[in-house]
C-alpha cells in the first residue's frame, strides 16, 4: 500500500505552501516527515489524507489514484499535536467510535479497545468523559481511536508532543512494534531529529515547502544528501565553517588551519563547507590532533552533566556541545577544536562530498 506523490503542488492564498513533489512511501514501516515549525509537514499530510486537494500533480495510493477522492472515502487515521474527542462520549466510547461505523461485532470492538487502552495507559478511565481527564490522557485517547482503526494510512502529526517524558520515551519504542505486522503506511511528523533516529524507518527532511532529501533515516543522518538537511537532521543545529583548500593545506582563517588528510588530499583547490556537529566541537587545550577556532563567549547552557557554549567566529554563530561542566564566562575568548574526520565536506553550494570516515 505504497504513497506515491507525482509532482503535487500546494497553494493558498496566492503563495505556495508546498512545492513540486515526488516521494514514495512504502508500508511496513515507520516513514518520518522532519522539519521545523512551518516546513509543510501538517499540509503534506492533509494532502496525503485528502483534506486538501493538489494545486498540480496526481496523489497515489495502493497503485489507484486518489487525488480526487475525499477523506471520508478514504481509510485513514489520523492524529493531530491537539488532540479532538467527542466530548459527550466515554473514553471507551471515544476509542469504539471508528469500530462501530465499521460495524463491527461488539466482542471484537471490546477487544481492541481495552488493547489500545491498555497500550496507552487508560484502562483504568475507560468510563470517564474527555473533560475529566489531563491533556495528556487525553491525547492518548485520540492517539488509541486513530491506532483501533487499523487503517490503511496512518498519520501522526506530533503526536506525542503534549505527552509526559517517561510515556513519549515509551511510546516512541512501542510505535514501531505496534505496525510492525500491519500492512498499512504509517506517516510521522516530528520537529526533532532525535525522535527521527528512535523511530528508524525513512525520513523525508523538509525545509519551507520542499522536500530536500528522502532516504533511510540512519544513513540521512550520516551522510546528508546536502548541508541544507543536515541542519534539519542536527538538534542543535549543525555548524558550517568556510574552508578554503591551496594545494595541502586547508585555511578557516588567519590562525586556523589544517595539512590535508589522505582523506581529504584529492580535493581540488577551492572553497567548502564543513559540516561539524556540535558534540564534535569541544572546548580544547592543546590537542594536537583538533584543529583550533578561537571564539567570543555569547552564551553557555549548563544541563546536567553537558555544556552548550554559543561562540562568535568571524562573525557567524558556532555551536559547542560537551560532556562536562564548561562555565566558560560571556564575552572571554576560548578555543574550541574539532577532527577532520568527524567533518562532513559540501561544496560552496552545499552538495555533499563523499569522503570516507565521515560520522
Amino acid at each position: 500500500m505504497a504513497l506515491e506523490f507525482k509532482s503535487v503542488t500546494f497553494r493558498a492564498g496566492g503563495e505556495t505552501h508546498i512545492y513540486e513533489t515526488d516521494l514514495t512511501l512504502e508500508p511496513g514501516g515507520f516513514n518520518t516527515l522532519l522539519g521545523t515549525t512551518l516546513a509543510g509537514k501538517t499540509t503534506l499530510m492533509q494532502l496525503m489524507a485528502g483534506i486538501l486537494k493538489p494545486a498540480s500533480g496526481e496523489v497515489w495510493f495502493d497503485g489507484r489514484n486518489v487525488t480526487g477522492v475525499s477523506v471520508q472515502k478514504r481509510n485513514v487515521s489520523m492524529v493531530y499535536q491537539q488532540f479532538i474527542n467527542y466530548p459527550n462520549m466515554s473514553v471507551f466510547e471515544n476509542i469504539a467510535s471508528p469500530l462501530r461505523v465499521a460495524r463491527l461485532p461488539a466482542a471484537e470492538i471490546k477487544e481492541r479497545v481495552h488493547r489500545f487502552a491498555d497500550l496507552m495507559r487508560l484502562t483504568p478511565m475507560l468510563q470517564r468523559r474527555p473533560s475529566e481527564l489531563s491533556g495528556g490522557q487525553q491525547q492518548r485517547t485520540a492517539m488509541a481511536r486513530a491506532l483501533v482503526k487499523d487503517a490503511d494510512l496512518v498519520l501522526l502529526d506530533e503526536p506525542l508532543a503534549n505527552l509526559d517524558f517517561k510515556l513519549r520515551e515509551e511510546l516512541r519504542d512501542e510505535l514501531p512494534k505496534l505496525f510492525a505486522d500491519r500492512n498499512c503506511t504509517v506517516v510521522y511528523a516530528t520537529t526533532e531529529p532525535s525522535e527521527a533516529l528512535l523511530l528508524g524507518g525513512h525520513t523525508a527532511a523538509l525545509h519551507e515547502g520542499r522536500v530536500i532529501a528522502f532516504g533511510p533515516t540512519g544513513q540521512l543522518y550520516r551522510k546528508p544528501d546536502n548541508l541544507k538537511a543536515a541542519e534539519v537532521f542536527s538538534e542543535p543545529p549543525i555548524n558550517a565553517i568556510r574552508a578554503v583548500k591551496a594545494g595541502d593545506r586547508f585555511s578557516i582563517d588567519e590562525t586556523a588551519g589544517w595539512t590535508a588528510t589522505e582523506r581529504s588530499a584529492a580535493l581540488p583547490d577551492g572553497t567548502y563547507h564543513l559540516g561539524v556537529r556540535p558534540h564534535h566541537l569541544t572546548p580544547v587545550a592543546d590537542e594536537a590532533d583538533r584543529i583550533a577556532l578561537e571564539g567570543r563567549v555569547i552564551i553557555t547552557e549548563i544541563s546536567g552533566s553537558e555544556s552548550v557554549v554559543h561562540f562568535d567566529h568571524l562573525g557567524a554563530t558556532l555551536i559547542s556541545q560537551a560532556h562536562g561542566i564548561h562555565a566558560l564566562e560571556i564575552g572571554q575568548t576560548a578555543r574550541f577544536g574539532f577532527r577532520e574526520r568527524d567533518c562532513l565536506f559540501f561544496t560552496e553550494q552545499g552538495d555533499r562530498i563523499a569522503l570516507e570516515g565521515a560520522h
